[in-house]
């Protein structure tokens, strides 16, 4: 079961993975050191020290299948710090980082205290795709003065990590990377066998992160968070590309009998449900043949039998969107 899950393939990014790597109290020594790589610049001082805190599962989509999954801590230097993985771009991430950022620093001020009283709040975003014009991985943000460059405080602080561009630079050895770069490159996942022995030996966070990858794949139940949560990725992306493209196709159709304006109301509506459809048919078809899900269990996702879930998989739809020949790592 699951034998194509592994090492090689599985997604540190996937957010389930990386909630149950990083926010687990057991493993509090390694997200320490991720975020120490990340802030110490910022802070000016090692951390030392962090409580996890709760956080709320907030829905990034309108059905509620996409929750926000994050990793909350305050530092013992009193800063209060919001990680999070994201793969889909929302098309509105710099407003979400600075909603959650407000958030926390509101919070910090309990009845009775003083402005005195607010703690620093920092986020920190793991993108899985572009987001900002400049062409370096690690960007951050802050409140000064655009003429000056006076800072008005450190109370704000916005980090985007954007891996892509980390994948994209010309590639260093593991030995020539800093501690912030070596964390890029577990995220990136892009390293063959021996890289990735080379940078488990060279940083014991990370090799304490791969443990517990290797915990988390051993789990049926994680694995399956996992498997869902990609699908439920795929799922949303699918739809928001088809629903668009055939909800214009099949719109304007119905515009010319019934009239533009309902018809493409309607059209949206087929293209959205038919996106998603594919989109998930898809997605389990190419788990079978990577070996990850059984014919049966695929088509029982897809409430299908066998048979129609094999039919699906040859259609042309499917052949065109999801083709049985792909480059593999």
């Amino acid at each position: 079961m699951f034998q194509e899950l592994n090492e090689k393939t599985f997604n540190p990014m996937n957010d389930v993975a990386f909630k149950f790597i990083f926010g687990k109290e057991e493993r509090k020594n390694i997200t320490l050191d991720f975020l120490d790589a990340f802030l110490y610049e910022r802070l000016e001082h090692h951390i030392t020290g962090i409580t996890y805190k709760n956080t709320e599962l907030v829905p990034l989509a309108e059905d509620g299948k996409l929750t926000r999954l994050d990793v909350r801590c305050d530092l013992s230097s009193g800063e209060q710090v919001d990680v999070e993985v994201q793969v889909l771009n929302l098309k509105n991430m710099r407003r979400r980082t600075l909603y959650y950022w407000a958030q926390m620093y509101l919070f910090s001020l309990a009845r009775g205290q003083t402005y005195r009283d607010l703690k620093p709040a920092i986020t920190i975003n793991i993108l899985a795709f572009e987001l900002l014009p400049q062409k370096e991985p690690l960007a951050m943000y802050t409140i000064m003065n655009p003429e000056t460059g006076d800072e008005l405080n450190k109370d704000l602080s916005l980090f985007f990590v954007e891996i892509p561009k980390f994948a994209r630079e010309p590639k260093k050895k593991i030995s020539e990377m800093t501690k912030m770069e070596r964390w890029m490159a577990y995220f990136a996942n892009q390293l063959d066998d021996h890289e990735r022995e080379e940078l488990a030996m060279s940083d014991a966070a990370i090799s304490g992160a791969m443990d517990a990858a290797r915990v988390f794949l051993a789990d049926d139940d994680e694995r399956w968070n996992y498997i869902n949560r990609q699908m439920a990725i795929l799922d949303y992306n699918s739809g928001i590309q088809d629903s668009r493209e055939e909800g214009l196709k099949e719109g304007l159709k119905e515009g010319r009998r019934e009239g533009w304006k309902e018809g493409r109301k309607e059209g949206q509506r087929e293209g959205r449900r038919e996106g998603i459809g594919i989109g998930r048919v898809g997605m389990l078809a190419e788990l079978v043949r990577d070996g990850v899900l059984t014919l049966g269990q695929a088509a029982e996702k897809a409430g299908m039998t066998e048979k129609e879930f094999q039919k699906a998989m040859e259609s042309p739809e499917i052949d065109k969107n999801f083709p049985i020949t792909r480059k593999t790592t």
